[in-house]
């Protein structure tokens, strides 16, 4: 019989809308990705020639749980040369991929019926995490009105129930938004009056437009931290992360990560010190792309007739309400994708607050969200409901 944890884990939509799109392109349909949030660059050419040069090498053997020296010192100088922080490498666990790392937090964290404090909207599978420790979560509502920016008084009445955990992911997928120095601080004091830990998811960090990503470590050590390769170095494939763990956790977290992982590839971890330990000027080039992309698309999205409400600071991603349209938003995504053929992820995956939007990535090329643009302008046309 199948486990009620398995049952209880919910499907990710946004892979059931790309394998969809999938099925589409197969039978000669073009198809505009707008739904999954994979950058489209390549990565570095040092990154891929660290990686061959591993292989070639013969560095394909098992390495220490925790990662390989270099690569725990390369993550530790990316901690002190971008946020000025010391970071031990004897508090660093690399990961095959941040979202193993999340989970490696959780099930530490976590004791059968624990709360986690999740925002909502959040990242759709935070709560399936919480699941698999045997947690349960809480949600704190973010509003459009906002900015979809955590409001403290929410937060702090949230805490009143001292939840085992909070966690926080700036900049944030659905929504885009950054939290600002002041306001991470706050939480991070609420959080630790009431002793709740603090789990910061911060992959897209490094993608940041109209204000500066801060990490918790700058206010804590305490904290679980969550990163990766994949969004600013365009690995998504290669599958290395990382996470920073407070020091009454290192065990624990390494324990757990020896039984469910073993270790990361050697030859990634290659890449990866390749990756922290090069120029960091394409970044700069990323960035100012991603917030051309952004700027194109929140102007289609305002030529259809819909309202934003707010422009997202970091990341790739809008969370754009639906509810003026026929039907829900799953009915609106259904018919984008199969009429227009644009993807695009219905909102409810996030969490209540979002059951009324669709997220949009803008992970996609210009030339690419221009043709969504129109097409998306036509099939709206077409219903008369712009």
């Amino acid at each position: 019989m199948v486990s009620e944890r398995a049952r209880d884990t919910t499907s990710f939509a946004v892979m059931d809308v790309l394998e969809r799109a999938n099925e589409l392109e197969a039978r000669g349909r073009d198809v505009v990705h707008l739904e999954v949030g994979e950058p489209e660059f390549e990565p570095p050419a040092r990154v891929v020639d660290a990686a061959v040069d591993s292989l070639r090498a013969g560095d394909t053997g098992y390495t220490a749980t925790r990662g390989k020296p270099a690569l725990l010192r390369a993550i530790a100088d990316y901690y002190d040369r971008t946020y000025g922080v010391d970071v031990p490498t004897d508090r660093i666990v690399v990961t095959p991929g941040s979202s193993p790392a999340l989970l490696l937090a959780c099930l530490a964290v976590l004791d059968p019926g624990d709360e986690t404090l999740l925002t909502d909207p959040h990242y759709a599978p935070y709560p399936n995490f919480v699941r698999q420790a045997e947690g349960r979560v809480r949600r704190v509502r973010l509003d459009v009105d906002d900015g979809f920016a955590p409001r403290l008084d929410r937060f702090a009445a949230a805490l009143e129930a001292s939840p085992a955990a909070t966690l926080l992911n700036s900049p944030a997928n659905p929504t885009g938004t950054v939290i600002g120095g002041d306001a991470l601080r706050e939480l991070v004091e609420l959080a630790d009056a009431s002793g709740t830990t603090v789990i910061s998811d911060e992959i897209y960090h490094g993608l940041d437009f109209d204000a500066e990503a801060r990490s918790v470590l700058e206010f804590t050590d305490d904290a679980f931290v969550t990163d990766g390769f994949s969004k600013r170095f365009g690995m998504t494939g290669w599958r290395l992360g990382w996470a920073v763990v407070p020091d009454a956790y290192v065990d624990a977290v390494t324990r757990l990560a020896q039984n469910l992982f073993i270790c990361a590839p050697s030859f990634v971890q290659d890449a990866g010190v390749a990756a922290l330990r090069g120029s960091t000027e394409h970044l700069a080039a990323v960035r100012e792309t991603y917030r051309r992309r952004r700027d194109v698309l929140v102007e289609a999205v305002e030529s259809w007739g819909l309202d934003l409400g707010y422009v997202p600071g970091g990341a790739y991603y809008l969370l754009v309400d639906v509810s003026g349209l026929p039907g829900d938003a799953l009915d609106a995504a259904e018919l984008a994708l199969e009429e227009a053929g644009v993807a695009l992820t219905p909102g409810g995956d996030f969490g209540p607050a979002a059951a009324d939007y669709l997220r949009l990535s803008y992970a996609n090329t210009t030339a690419r969200i221009r043709e969504a643009d129109a097409r998306m302008g036509e099939l709206l046309d077409a219903y008369g409901v712009r």
